[in-house]
């Protein structure tokens, strides 16, 4: 692969550092929430699988902007530079800090593009201003004078943007409501991706509270967090439960459980470091799962 160069200073950044750079294990936090929401819609007899293609765009640029403005904006204040994680691309200077911020914007004027026209064929206008908040939400997440990611926010946005507000958005967009059922997706999936967030932060905790970096897992404490992992990875066989009473179905998706199990058992057995790099896929595979079991089972309704 061709490294890339900048006239500021030499870079070696290959295609594969900028795919890596894009952070795929975090994804499972873009599709599963617009698959749920699609099966929600489907479920109230109003799928429309343009319009979910286009809430999948939104989401996935959107998690990939987020994903290279915290690279740009962890790498420059230089709380990435004694990290376990995967190798940064601002932090570990194999690309330019402007490149990376470019990058982000990019990806964040495609969310921002597609999410206006998947707003318009819905006919809510208003929702374009959801979309604009959702993007000042992924830049100022560890960006700006003051990010709220310093400030043990984080998993709250996380909740809100890639639960909630993704879940429910999906669905509003192609059945112009939201029903209970979508609300339970939401909340589980919310649940989860908060935990693939919260995961990360435990594994970062000595590195960010040297830095300064706040987040809920320092606010926490190792222990407290760790048993915060836990009841969100629980919370959605709760759920599945009280979806079942709609679509017996649905208890299918108690399939996430071994492997939200094993995360648990290793966040908990003291996983510390590079230990607790695993526990990032098989939260986000446990999340994929029961979004796409639970999708079909209630839009078999």
């Amino acid at each position: 692969m061709v490294a890339m160069t900048s006239s500021a200073g030499n870079y070696s950044a290959t295609a594969q550092d900028w795919i890596n750079g894009a952070r795929p294990h975090t994804w499972a936090n873009a599709f599963a929430p617009v698959i749920a929401g699609t099966g929600a819609a489907f479920g109230i007899n109003s799928g429309h699988i343009g319009r979910a293609l286009l809430a999948l765009i939104v989401a996935w640029a959107l998690i990939i902007g987020v994903n290279y403005a915290n690279d740009y904006s962890d790498g420059i204040r230089g709380t990435d530079d004694d990290r376990t994680g995967p190798q940064r691309l601002t932090g570990s200077g194999l690309a330019q800090p402007r490149h990376v911020k470019y990058a982000a914007f990019g990806c964040f004027a495609v969310a921002g593009l597609a999410g206006i026209v998947l707003s318009l064929a819905a006919g809510a206008w208003w929702l374009i201003l959801i979309g604009a908040l959702c993007i000042a939400g992924a830049w100022f997440y560890t960006g700006g004078k003051n990010p709220y990611g310093y400030r043990g926010l984080g998993e709250v946005a996380v909740f809100i943007f890639f639960g909630l507000v993704a879940v429910l958005g999906t669905e509003f967009t192609q059945a112009g409501r939201i029903s209970w059922t979508g609300l339970a997706l939401a909340i589980g999936i919310g649940a989860m991706s908060s935990g693939v967030n919260l995961v990360n932060n435990i594994r970062d905790i000595p590195s960010d509270a040297e830095a300064g970096k706040i987040t809920l897992a320092v606010r926490l404490g190792t222990k407290n967090a760790r048993l915060l992992f836990t009841g969100l990875l629980l919370l959605p066989f709760v759920l599945t439960i009280a979806v079942a009473f709609g679509s017996w179905l649905a208890l299918a998706g108690l399939v996430y459980f071994p492997f939200a199990l094993r995360a648990v058992r290793t966040v908990n057995r003291g996983a510390t470091g590079a230990e607790l790099i695993p526990v990032l896929g098989l939260t986000g595979r446990a999340m994929l799962i029961w979004a796409v079991i639970e999708a079909i089972a209630v839009a078999l309704v």
